[in-house]
């Protein structure tokens, strides 16, 4: 049977992992070099089109494609790396701001209420995880707990304690990504 775009779709709407790698292997590259292209940083592209494809077998019995689904691929991938690049502006305005904001010696109150926000926020995402998940993080960052001595004291192996962080970690990224300038200068801050 050859493969189009419709038997394409109608394969990944019936769960076929096969024809899924097919079209992954076809076009990961050639979607990795476009997305570089507007990024110009290849490790972020490779995010956007690992996103893209992971979105596509996610959504893909309900998906509606009304071009070619490589056109689909195309457009999907150059507007998430439009996104990344607005996000990634944002982020250093909030950067510089910050920055310039560390080279005054008088903290006002602004910036104290946003300390403190931003530590709520911190608080409330960590809060926000699942029970176990939640347990390891603060085991891990607050009590400075190895993950041997965290699988011990939580009878668990060390690969769950693994992916229970990466899984907090990833949370976080998340939740906070669009403060992550400021919570790195706030913790650089009250270091000094």
């Amino acid at each position: 049977m050859e493969l189009n775009d419709k038997n394409i779709l109608e394969c990944l709407q019936n769960n076929d992992e096969k024809v899924f790698e097919t079209f992954f292997r076809t076009y990961y590259q050639r979607l990795c070099n476009y997305a570089n292209t507007i990024l110009n940083d290849m490790d972020e592209a490779e995010e956007m089109v690992q996103n893209a494809f992971l979105t596509l077998w996610e959504k893909r019995e309900t998906i509606e494609v009304h071009t070619s689904l490589k056109s689909y691929m195309y457009r999907t991938v150059y507007n998430s790396s439009l996104n990344r690049v607005k996000h990634l502006k944002v982020q250093q305005k909030h950067g510089e701001f910050y920055k310039h904001s560390a080279t005054l010696t008088h903290e006002s109150t602004s910036e104290k209420l946003m300390e403190s926000e931003l530590e709520n926020m911190a608080r409330n995402a960590v809060e926000q995880m699942p029970p176990q998940c939640r347990a390891v993080f603060k085991l891990s960052r607050f009590e400075n707990l190895s993950y041997a001595e965290i699988a011990q004291q939580l009878g668990i192996s060390v690969k769950t304690v693994e992916n229970h962080m990466v899984k907090a970690l990833r949370t976080l990224r998340v939740k906070l990504k669009d403060f992550l300038p400021v919570l790195i200068w706030l913790l650089m801050k009250n270091w000094n």
